[in-house]
């Protein structure tokens, strides 16, 4: 004898307390998926999740050449993030080449050293001068006082920064306010 189909089974094959026991299983791993997306939110609302390296490059000026076969630029270098990155590169489109170079003094004599990159510390400046380290531009344009030079920074973290420095004659100091 064959039992008679409630409505219940012809309309939904899937008995109502079977839906509840399926919704009830999937609640636990939903709540503790929300749980940790709240957390994880929290912590990186706090900063304390950390910021990745970003670096910032201006206060850019480079000494006006007088028919000499290279000039010196400096330029201030800020890294807002939360860990080192590295300058790696920097070109002169509109020059010869450009190459980090800092001053090493060895028995009161100054020499210059040329350097493959340098660290930008977390959350830290880096000043250029041409005293200690700065990017040499081999045969630079010919320039005047005001002009402006195109360069470009490649980090190893914040990748490639565009920024112009101002031609200044030798001994200026920066044009902008810190």
């Amino acid at each position: 004898m064959k039992t008679p189909e409630t409505r219940e089974t012809r309309e939904n094959p899937f008995p109502r307390d079977s839906l509840l026991r399926t919704a009830r299983a999937a609640l636990v791993p939903v709540a503790a998926c929300a749980v940790a997306l709240g957390g994880l939110t929290a912590w990186t609302a706090s900063g304390a999740a950390g910021r990745p390296a970003s670096v910032t490059v201006d206060d850019g000026r480079v000494f006006q050449p007088f028919g000499i076969e290279s000039t010196a630029a400096m330029f201030r270098l800020r890294n807002t993030g939360d860990e080192d990155d590295e300058l790696i590169g920097v070109d002169v489109p509109t020059a010869g080449g450009a190459m980090l170079s800092r001053t090493v003094v060895k028995n009161g004599a100054g020499k210059m050293k040329m350097i493959a990159s340098t660290t930008v510390p977390a959350r830290g400046t880096v000043e250029m001068s041409p005293h200690e380290l700065d990017v040499m531009v081999y045969r630079p344009p010919l320039v005047r006082v005001g002009e402006r030079l195109p360069f470009v920074f490649r980090f190893r973290k914040s990748g490639v920064v565009r920024v112009d420095a101002v031609v200044v004659r030798p001994g200026n100091r920066p044009l902008t306010q810190h």
